[in-house]
């Protein structure tokens, strides 16, 4: 019997664990009533004033309401002669002799069609009536019209009817048989959890408080009910609330006691989790398994296991027996923390004990394989499963993708995640983010965008870097059309690119010289709102540069500035680089002054592509002034910086300032490369030091440098130029000998070498080697050879070589042919006929 008063002999303080504004409620007892609290946290209650009325008046409201039928005129000219209070005093004395459903209708007449304001205690009595006759579904939409104001009831506090309506019910509990106050305090609380949810657990816990503050609780199973949705919905202080109160007002039960167990460990409080057990077990409430296992979950959550495994073996000495659920609590914390061997120990002995593991425990022993790539125990585990009739669900099938492109297996991976959509299995996001991950690792760019789609469709939103990366993908294999179709698509389902996705597709698109295809879709973007940032514009002024359109890549940076974004370092870094490309060194120069101007700070790049431009415009010193300018600035130079100066001072003859920058950039822990010896070899072959430039050869095989193609020929075109042709020979099978293949421009070199020595048959000897080996000669080649020919008035092999030429649609420099045609009277006629 769930009597939930207390009657005991001193003061209780009834929220002593609560820290809040306490209320204590006095109850002794000698007395038969509820003495207000100390410190009233509900609203007060007006109790009736004394209420004086005819003795007859008494006798018509007993009549009315005991001789059915209702009428309504009677009932009209009954409450026209009562106040709510005298109807509340007489109802209140005669209650219990009425019948409670014709009582009901009563007042429906009353309040519905007579508009009669019966006060909230009326009500609340009428509400105990119905409990009284088991009318709880009348009781239950009585009370939620009465709270929701729905009823004209004369309230105090509008605001606070719930607290009101448990304030009465909680002084008409000492009227009669206690057991229908508690199953009205049940119908109460329970109505709050469940009927006013959406506002939260206020109403609830207000209701449960103004109770408590009197000493009045409702039956342990509703107070389990209050105690587990709270829990449930994560309100896990005001759960800490309410068992606290409980804990000083009553004897808790083993569910009580599970469910405050299960919210202190849900909220990681463990180790109180673990104190209030053992105030269960020495209250002498014996734990069930529920509580054994809200235990174990915390411990194992706090990946406590010793304790966890010490707990099961407590709970089977006790003589409860672990079920299913405490094996797979044990399982998953085992698997999370890789302890593979012991997750198979606990696997066994569920067996032994007749256990048969369910989808659960094997999904969570495949998906712990699969997070650490183990995918072959994992599948084998999914065959014991189906060996035990447990067909994998779609949770397996997830698990199991994960662990195919944790290894790599993109093709496994890719089927079963086909075989999942052709059975209608549920795909997380995850799944297909992983597979479209490893198709795309794979460069399977194509099955990666149909699983891409797939996604779409379902209204799952594939993460940008996914889509960014396929989109780059799909660009590198120069299939543009299905990377912009991807896109269109995306702006069309409202997912919409972003900024780094978009302009991956832009970067595509003008890698493969599609740059107007990239123009428009920058206006597509910016008129459907998708952001467009420095990077967006930087990557088309750099193609329209490259393509030669300087003028457009300017008008860009104008669009730009329009659209708000501020051109940056690297949009004049493009763009200073382009103008040195051209020759345009006046306006780099002004463009430079712009960008300093403007307070940019310059960077390496920067001053690399000024000097790059002063160089190529022949201002070497205004170049080195630069680069000096960039060390005082703090700047290191790079390889690239140096090597484009080193080759500048090199092609004007000045191999000593050359040499001096080399030393520079070692001194900085700037190693030479190919580009810086080739350029000093070539520089020091061009004014005759070519047995120094022979020594820097060998010192770059030193230094681990290997010298390519373009070092031997400029030291073959070295030799040539001082007539050391047999040299040439010697560095030319010296290149062989180093696996280093002779190109158009070395054989065109040593060639004119043997033509400007007089050795004519050594350069056609050259030049046969050459075609045969299938480099073919180019118009610098036929000329030298040509004039070779000439010189030595070898006139019939030079026109032998311009009918060859005629066949390859290569041309004669002016002068070559000019002295070939000038030559035409000396031919013999059969030759000018011919």
């Amino acid at each position: 019997m769930d009597l939930r008063r207390l009657k005991i002999p001193k003061t209780i303080a009834i929220f002593s664990h609560i820290k809040r504004p306490l209320t204590c409620v006095i109850y002794t007892s000698s007395s038969d009533h509820i003495t207000p609290p100390l410190q009233q946290q509900t609203p007060s209650i007006n109790k009736p004033k004394k209420v004086i009325f005819d003795l007859n008046l008494h006798k018509w409201v007993t009549s009315v309401l005991t001789n059915p039928p209702l009428d309504s005129l009677k009932i009209q000219d009954l409450l026209t002669h009562l106040t709510p209070q005298q109807f509340d005093v007489i109802f209140l004395e005669i209650h219990s002799y009425l019948k409670p459903l014709n009582v009901l209708k009563f007042f429906h007449i009353g309040s519905g069609e007579c508009g009669f304001k019966f006060n909230v205690r009326s009500y609340c009595t009428l509400l105990r009536l119905l409990v009284a006759s088991n009318h709880d579904v009348p009781a239950r939409l009585l009370l939620i019209r009465l709270i929701d104001g729905k009823l004209p009831a004369l309230f105090d506090k509008p605001e606070k009817k719930h607290v009101e309506v448990a304030v009465l019910l909680a002084e008409l509990s000492c009227l009669s048989d206690f057991g229908v106050a508690v199953r009205t305090f049940d119908l109460l609380v329970h109505l709050c959890c469940t009927q006013f949810k959406n506002v939260g657990f206020d109403v609830a816990l207000d209701v449960f408080r103004s109770l408590a503050s009197r000493g009045l609780y409702p039956s342990l199973k509703t107070c389990s009910f209050l105690l587990s949705s709270l829990v449930k919905e994560n309100e896990l202080q005001k759960s800490y609330e309410v068992f606290g109160v409980l804990n000083n007002g009553v004897k808790p039960d083993v569910y009580l006691f599970s469910t405050a167990i299960n919210a202190f460990c849900k909220g990681g409080r463990v180790d109180e989790a673990k104190v209030l057990f053992r105030k269960m077990v020495k209250m002498g409430v014996v734990p069930n398994v529920v509580a054994y296992n809200n235990l174990i979950h915390g411990l194992c959550k706090n990946c406590n296991l010793e304790d966890a495994f010490l707990l099961k073996e407590e709970m089977i000495l006790n003589g409860v027996n672990p079920s299913i659920v405490t094996y797979s609590m044990l399982i998953n914390c085992l698997m999370k923390l890789e302890k593979f061997d012991e997750a198979d120990c606990v696997l066994k002995e569920m067996s032994n004990k007749g256990i048969v593991p369910n989808e659960v425990i094997y999904n969570t022993i495949i998906n712990g394989h699969c997070s650490v790539g183990n995918i072959q125990k994992a599948l084998k585990v999914r065959d014991d499963m189906l060996t035990k009739g447990i067909l994998p669900n779609s949770v397996t099938c997830n698990s199991l993708i994960k662990g195919f492109c944790k290894v790599n297996q993109a093709s496994q991976a890719e089927e079963l995640l086909e075989e999942m959509l052709l059975h209608g299995l549920n795909v997380n996001p995850g799944s297909f983010s992983n597979v479209i991950l490893v198709l795309c690792t794979n460069s399977r760019f194509v099955s990666a965008l149909r699983f891409v789609k797939e996604m779409i469709l379902r209204c799952l939103r594939p993460n940008y870097g996914l889509l960014t990366t396929l989109i780059s993908g799909l660009c590198k294999e120069g299939k543009h059309s299905e990377a912009v179709e991807l896109w269109h698509m995306l702006l069309m389902k409202g997912i919409m690119a972003n900024t780094v996705t978009s302009n991956a597709l832009i970067h595509g698109l003008c890698a493969a010289g599609n740059v107007q295809e990239a123009v428009q879709l920058l206006k597509e973007m910016i008129n459907s709102g998708v952001q467009v940032d420095s990077m967006t514009y930087n990557t088309l002024i750099c193609a329209f540069c490259k393509e030669g359109n300087l003028d457009g890549a300017f008008m860009l940076r104008e669009e730009m500035v329009k659209q708000g974004i501020a051109p940056d370092i690297s949009t004049y870094n493009v763009l200073l680089h382009w103008l040195g490309e051209k020759g345009k060194i006046d306006e780099a120069q002004l463009l430079w002054d712009e960008c300093r101007s403007k307070g940019i700070v310059c960077d390496i790049y920067t001053y690399g592509a000024l000097i790059n431009g002063l160089c190529k415009a022949d201002k070497l010193e205004k170049g080195k002034d630069i680069f000096h300018e960039m060390l005082r600035q703090g700047l290191a130079p790079n390889l690239i910086v140096y090597n484009t100066l080193i080759g500048a001072f090199c092609r004007n003859g000045n191999v000593k300032e050359a040499l001096k920058l080399r030393d520079d950039m070692r001194s900085r822990g700037i190693l030479p490369n190919v580009v810086t010896y080739s350029s000093l070899i070539h520089g020091m072959s061009n004014i005759g030091l070519v047995e120094d430039a022979e020594n820097l050869i060998d010192g770059m095989r030193k230094e681990g440098v290997l010298p390519d193609v373009v070092c031997y020929t400029a030291l073959i075109g070295g030799c040539c130029k001082l007539g050391q042709m047999d040299k040439s020979r010697s560095i030319l099978q010296e290149m062989s000998s180093h696996s280093i293949q002779p190109n158009k421009i070395t054989y065109t070199v040593i060639i004119d070498g043997y033509c400007q020595a007089g050795k004519v048959k050594e350069a056609k000897e050259y030049f046969a080697e050459m075609v045969q080996k299938g480099i073919a000669p180019d118009s610098v080649t036929y000329n030298v050879l040509t004039k070779g020919f000439l010189k030595e008035g070898e006139i019939e092999e030079a026109f032998s070589l311009l009918d060859r030429i005629s066949h390859t649609g290569v041309g004669l420099d002016e002068v070559t042919y000019t002295s070939l045609v000038n030559l035409l009277p000396q031919r013999p006629v059969s030759a000018n006929q011919e």
